[in-house]
């Protein structure tokens, strides 16, 4: 039993629609590759999904654009014109524009004003003073932000300050130096830390000599135990 003849048509269903379209390209890729290998033609392939998706297939042996080359040799088109005078207008249009931006750069410079008129230079003047206060605004915003960030700094540098002086004052209440008393016979306590302290006192008294012909220039003093 034969199959029977199916109506070509579009499939409504969006899912039967992509699988069928997957089917068949898929066996018209397989057709090309035959084609190429068996016929040594060059074959240039590109579908779009509805989806647009694109999908392509070209022979090792060619390039799309080789294949459009001989396109356009053969049938005396040219498939690139529309696309040249297409970007010939856009350049044409951002030309245009720049021109007319750069004048009006000039004229916020002070210059070109001769052609403009009464409304004009008024409408200019209204620009040039909002655009005067934006950039004072922004750069009061600018100097309030580094303000605080210094303010923040600074405040975190007193901080560390008082924190290293907390920490030094508290390491000099735990070990001070003994004090010495210079007024008249003063001593000398010295400590030894091992544990047990020893404190010796020290007297320095003067040395006076009996034949004055020998007493040194400032006299001597005797260093005996208190």
């Amino acid at each position: 039993m034969g199959r029977g003849k199916i109506e070509i048509k579009r499939i409504e269903n969006s899912t039967n629609r992509q699988v069928t379209y997957s089917k068949r390209r898929a066996g018209i890729v397989k057709k090309a590759k035959e084609l190429t290998v068996l016929c040594d033609a060059q074959v240039s392939l590109l579908m779009v999904s509805s989806t647009d998706k694109l999908h392509e297939y070209v022979s090792p042996t060619t390039t799309h654009k080789t294949v459009y080359d001989k396109y356009q040799q053969e049938s005396g088109s040219d498939l690139w014109q529309p696309h040249y005078e297409k970007m010939q207008g856009t350049l044409k249009k951002l030309k245009e524009t720049n021109n007319k931006l750069r004048k009006e750069i000039r004229q916020r410079n002070g210059e070109d004003l001769d052609e403009l008129s009464f409304q004009q230079l008024c409408g200019l003047e209204q620009n040039m003073e909002k655009s005067v206060e934006c950039v004072r605004n922004r750069k009061f915003h600018v100097i309030t932000t580094s303000s605080d960030t210094f303010k923040k700094k600074i405040k975190n540098h007193e901080e560390t300050q008082s924190s290293l002086l907390r920490e030094f004052e508290e390491r000099d209440a735990d070990f001070r130096f003994p004090s010495l008393d210079y007024e008249g016979d003063y001593q000398s306590n010295i400590g030894f830390a091992n544990g047990n302290p020893q404190i010796f006192a020290f007297r320095v008294q003067p040395k006076l000599q009996s034949n004055l012909q020998d007493e040194e220039p400032y006299g001597s003093y005797g260093l005996s135990l208190a």
